[in-house]
């Protein structure tokens, strides 16, 4: 019993470490910073963390799901945090847990992104017809480009949760559009699984499954050609009635 308190209360002081670095890392460039500077490693505060989580029983997976969520809104890196999902709860359940912490930061990223600076962005862009055209136009079909972002790894997820806060993105369809995580999310965590051990998490001893892999990467490919062309057509569409109306 003392063993599981002492555990809960370190697991607890590094999400609290976590906190902190939600407020001073603003910017990945900031966070890259800060680790040449320091010495602050986040993949080894996010590992010990996990090491931590793997010891809490019944409560690792809320205290697992709470991590990812200051992760996220923290521009930490959340793929240590799948990849070890799959080493503390398994394929099934570290899916599960990933996806509905990654949801859950994501979306609490998208609405810091909404609140704090789309006011600005809007007033900046308020004389440009080209941009409010093109802004109007991703917001009405936001569902579509979000889907497709998500299943394309080359879009930076934690940046992306920001960006899309500053478009008419309604939150419905950000929310909803998640779900295109799926995919990656359970490709990485069995990949993680793998490693049988959060040791060898994000190093070059880590396992991995060479189909999985090139599935991840085909997937990524197709997504990513897909949503330029899409974006890129829809954004001609509003910049040609944009014309038109002016």
């Amino acid at each position: 019993m003392i063993d599981r308190h002492l555990t809960i209360r370190k697991f607890f002081s590094l999400l609290a470490i976590g906190a902190i670095a939600l407020l001073v890392t603003s910017s990945p460039v900031f966070a890259q910073d800060l680790t040449n500077s320091t010495g602050f490693n986040p993949q080894e505060l996010l590992r010990s963390a996990l090491q931590s989580i793997e010891n809490l029983g019944p409560i690792g997976a809320i205290a697992f799901i709470l991590l990812y969520i200051v992760a996220t809104v923290a521009f930490l890196p959340g793929s240590i945090l799948t990849l070890g999902a799959g080493v503390v709860f398994g394929v099934a359940f570290g899916s599960v847990y990933v996806f509905i912490g990654a949801t859950l930061g994501a979306t609490a990223a998208f609405l810091v992104g909404r609140y704090l600076a789309r006011d600005w962005i809007a007033k900046k862009i308020e004389g440009n017809t080209k941009f409010s055209a093109i802004d109007r136009a991703v917001g009405e079909e936001g569902l579509k480009i979000v889907l497709l972002t998500r299943l394309s790894p080359v879009f930076p997820f934690n940046l992306l949760n920001y960006a899309y806060g500053l478009t008419q993105v309604s939150l419905k369809d950000y929310f909803i559009g998640s779900v295109g995580m799926i995919p990656g999310t359970i490709m990485y965590v069995y990949i993680g699984s793998l490693a049988g051990n959060l040791a060898t998490i994000g190093t070059g001893d880590q396992p991995s499954n060479p189909t999985i892999t090139w599935t991840l990467r085909i997937i990524g490919f197709i997504a990513t050609v897909a949503v330029t062309l899409y974006v890129t057509r829809i954004a001609r569409k509003a910049l040609d009635g944009a014309i038109e109306n002016h």
